[in-house]
Parts: C-alpha cells; sequence; structure tokens
C-alpha cells in the first residue's frame, strides 16, 4: 500500500516538473506575475524569474525522481513536504486574495484555479505526511547499494536537462498552448464568436442603517428599485465591484490575438485572411536585442507575397516593416523568445521560432 502511495506522489511531482521544464521560459513568465506590484510586490525576483523556475523545476524533478526510487528517502520526504508547504503558501494566498487565475503548476498542459490547486496541494501534502509516518522506522536502517537505481537516477536528470535547455533555447519539445503549429486562427475565432463567455458585473452593497453586506449582479441591481430608489440605505461600496464569469464559453487564449494599430485599427481580419503572413513578435521591446530585430526585418524584405507585420507593446519597435500593437502578456502566450516569429498560411500557423533560429534557416 505505501509504496503505491509513494509511486503516486512521485508521478505527480515528476508530472509536474516535466511539463514546466518542457516550456521553463513560460513557468518563468509565471513567477513573474506572482512577483509583480499587484502581488508580492517583489520586482527584484521578477529579473532572475527563468533562474529561479529552473530551480524550482529541478526540485520538482530531482525529488520526485529521489521518491520513485527510493533514494535518500528521508531527504526526499522532508524536502518535498517543504516544498508543499511553500506551493500551498503561494496558491492560498493567489486564491484568497483573487491575485493569479492560473497558477501554472502543470504549466499549460492542464489549466488550475488557485483553489483547486491549493487543495490540490493539501491533497500532497497530507499524502506526504502519510509517507513519512509509514516510512519512519525505515529511516535509519541502512538500504542495500543499487547502482542501477543511480543509473537511473542520472539518465532521467540528465534527460530533463537536455529538455529544459531545449525549451529555453528553442521552442518547447512538446507544446502544450492553444498556438501550436498547426493551430487555425480563423476556426479558433469563429469558434470563439459562436460560443462566447458571458461575464456581469456584481456590486458589493452595504446597508447603511444595519452594516449588512450583500453582493447582487447588475441585472439584480437594476431590477430591484430598493437598491437604488431615493432613500435606498443600500450604496455601493467602492473599489469592491468585479465581474464574473457566468456562462463558461469556449475556452482559448487566442481570444486574446488582436493585433491593432496605433489609431486602434484592429487587424486581425487581414492577418489570417492572408495567403501566408509572417508576424515578429517582441513582448519586451526595451530589452530585446536590437541589432536582431533590425536583421530580421532586413531578411522580411525580400519577402514576396506575403503580409508582413511587427507586433510589439511599442507602436515605434519596427523600422522598416509595419508596426502593430498587442497586451505584453498575450505576445508572451505566443512568444518564448524576445523577439520571435510565427508563420501563417491562410491562418494556420505553420512555423514558428525564435528569430535567431529563423535567421538560421
Amino acid at each position: 500500500m505505501k509504496s503505491v502511495l509513494r509511486i503516486a506522489v512521485a508521478l505527480i511531482f515528476i508530472a509536474s516538473g516535466f511539463v514546466k521544464a518542457v516550456d521553463v521560459v513560460g513557468f518563468s513568465f509565471k513567477l513573474e506575475e506572482y512577483f509583480s506590484p499587484t502581488v508580492f510586490n517583489m520586482p527584484f525576483f521578477e529579473s532572475i524569474a527563468l533562474s529561479i523556475a529552473i530551480l524550482v523545476v529541478a526540485l520538482e524533478l530531482v525529488l520526485g525522481f529521489l521518491l520513485l526510487l527510493k533514494i535518500r528517502l528521508r531527504f526526499s520526504l522532508a524536502a518535498l513536504i517543504a516544498l508543499c508547504i511553500f506551493f500551498a503558501f503561494l496558491t492560498f494566498y493567489s486564491a484568497y486574495f483573487n491575485k493569479v487565475t492560473d497558477c501554472g503548476c502543470f504549466g499549460d498542459a492542464i489549466k488550475f484555479t488557485p483553489w483547486q490547486s491549493f487543495f490540490k496541494d493539501i491533497i500532497l501534502l497530507l499524502g506526504l505526511i502519510v509517507l513519512w509516518l509509514l516510512y519512519r522506522n525505515s529511516f535509519g536502517l541502512l538500504q542495500p547499494k543499487r547502482p542501477a537505481k543511480y543509473i537511473v537516477f542520472s539518465v532521467l536528470v540528465i534527460t530533463m536537462g537536455l529538455i529544459t535547455i531545449h525549451g529555453i533555447l528553442h521552442e518547447p519539445l512538446i507544446d502544450f498552448r492553444d498556438y501550436k503549429i498547426g493551430t487555425d486562427l480563423k476556426a479558433e475565432k469563429i469558434k470563439i464568436e459562436k460560443n462566447p463567455s458571458e461575464y456581469k458585473t456584481f456590486y458589493s452593497l452595504k446597508n447603511q442603517k444595519t452594516s449588512e453586506v450583500i453582493e447582487v449582479n447588475q441585472d439584480e441591481y437594476v431590477n430591484d428599485k430598493k437598491y437604488w430608489e431615493e432613500g435606498s440605505p443600500w450604496k455601493i461600496e467602492d473599489g469592491k465591484t468585479s465581474s464574473k464569469i457566468v456562462k463558461e464559453g469556449y475556452s482559448s487564449e487566442i481570444a486574446k490575438f488582436k493585433p491593432e494599430t496605433s489609431e486602434g485599427i484592429d487587424l486581425t481580419i487581414e492577418i489570417i485572411n492572408a495567403p501566408k503572413a509572417i508576424l515578429v513578435f517582441s513582448y519586451d521591446p526595451k530589452n530585446a536585442d536590437a541589432q536582431l530585430i533590425r536583421e530580421t526585418e532586413y531578411n522580411l524584405l525580400s519577402q514576396k507575397n506575403t503580409y508582413v507585420l511587427g507586433i510589439s507593446t511599442d507602436p515605434n519597435t519596427f523600422k522598416t516593416i509595419k508596426n502593430a500593437l498587442m497586451d505584453g502578456t498575450a505576445i508572451k502566450t505566443i512568444a518564448r523568445s524576445n523577439p520571435f516569429v510565427v508563420v501563417l498560411e491562410n491562418g494556420k500557423i505553420v512555423s514558428k521560432m525564435s528569430a535567431k533560429d529563423y535567421l538560421k534557416q
């Protein structure tokens, strides 16, 4: 029984570490959200988010492998318990204060809300504590040396290290994002339009006579005059109005794909209807390699019968090709390098890579 529990817990940590290792740059973007002024307000850590992401992924994988192979059991269990407590704190904070809507625990492979992730962490923590209790009497016993275990452990660690490095230098070996190669942006846009998510505004109302506080949606508020008629004791509390989803429609990150000119003209239709389009993205133009951007632009000038567009957060990023603006977070969902190139044919993604790799073709 305890072996089954040990293997199950180990595989969960390995799976979590694996999907983050494949796309560790994407995980670093999620950590930047946690370090931002609106969450933990630790701007210093934003600059080293990638290093922290690599460290967290390494811990999950190494400790998961140790637990799976039953190597250094006391150490691996103690370290995993500490790691789980840390994750539980992060997810509880983001859930309770509604700071980060997706924890990134399983990268883009499986989406968890902060509350779902928090309860997942609690269940894992309980599982680890049970394992500690079940194995505690064997911690001091000498385990027979089995070189095969350490060989397997070394091979697993090296393999995951190479996968992580590939994801940093190039594109993830496995793409879990909505923007993977083969995705038809035109078809996705149609699905989103046919089945959109619906949101409603919710007001926090406080009764000035009884101090009772209630929450009502926009329809209830408008339809019941007791909330707004002259002399009503109910008053909307400042800063507590929120927008909540009331009907889950077709969910896709492609809903956020909306490049616009500096005048606010949406270029999406032009892009997805073009026979061929090459898009150059930069989510952080101030810190991008300016020379690499210029070389990429120069290369694209020779493209014939191709819709070429530069998309960034600054209207003056690109000097020789047309500029468009898009939210930086939305760009990061597409681009893991800065700058980054995506090639479309009739709205379908046929190629995507860092600008450096694009120029090497």
